[in-house]
């Protein structure tokens, strides 16, 4: 049996991101800023989504019931 824990997405893109760093720093430094301009959403799924948009819902309505 494999004694090695299989790596979830997220932890196989940190590690070939990592690698990438130390390969080429001045590209890393690119993608740092179009990841900063573009946002990082990719780890929310569907049911955090869903969450989101209900807590912003009910803060909205609980702003508009109270400063009228």
């Amino acid at each position: 049996m494999d004694s090695k824990k299989k790596e979830t997405p997220e932890e196989k893109s940190e590690r070939l991101r990592q690698s990438e760093i130390k390969n080429n720093p001045a590209g890393s430094l690119n993608d740092g800023i179009n990841r900063g301009s573009s946002g990082n959403l990719n780890g929310m799924g569907w049911k955090e989504t869903v969450v989101l948009a209900l807590v912003l819902f009910i803060g909205y309505m609980l702003y508009k019931l109270f400063f009228r």
